[in-house]
């Protein structure tokens, strides 16, 4: 019996180190999506324009067997800008995504938007969860744009997140 005992407890041990020495595998959580939120402008510019709450409109469109995706944000707030990506994906977990995108900033008008008041370079970390079984996508991001104000000031700065519904 207690070498039935060590046998049992061999073949836990093998099955055990042979699970942890194999490579973890998660894929990107798949889909396009579409969502909305609410933003955070956290920089100012010389004249202290630029701090202020507004919203998001985000889309994400997953290029399918690459880690790449095209992400396009619309902030709205004082005044409006677009804020195209292209971004590398990284999967965390089956339904989570970590990503860094790099853009443009297109801002419009004399009053600075979230992300500033002129067209200007921008990284774009951030997050996407799907919530399982679901269409739904809940998105947390930053984006930081450089020398984005026509006053001086420098970066900017928003944090911004939300809901979304995958279309793809």
């Amino acid at each position: 019996m207690q070498r039935l005992n060590y046998f049992f407890m061999g073949i836990a041990a093998i099955a055990l180190s042979s699970s942890l020495t194999q490579p973890a595998s998660a894929q990107a959580a798949y889909g396009s999506y579409i969502g909305v939120g609410p933003t955070v402008g956290l920089s100012r510019d010389a004249a202290g324009d630029g701090r202020q709450l507004g919203a998001t409109i985000a889309v994400r469109y997953k290029i399918l067997e690459a880690p790449f995706s095209l992400r396009t944000q619309a902030f709205i707030g004082e005044n409006t800008a677009v804020v195209p990506t292209v971004s590398y994906d990284v999967p965390l977990t089956w339904q989570t995504d970590a990503y860094i995108g790099a853009g443009i900033v297109f801002a419009n008008g004399n009053t600075p938007s979230p992300v500033g008041d002129q067209v200007s370079f921008a990284l774009q970390p951030g997050i996407d969860y799907v919530i399982p079984n679901s269409n739904t996508v809940i998105f947390g991001n930053a984006v930081i744009a450089f020398d984005a104000f026509r006053n001086g000031g420098g970066n900017a700065i928003s944090i911004q997140g939300g809901v979304g519904l995958r279309f793809r």
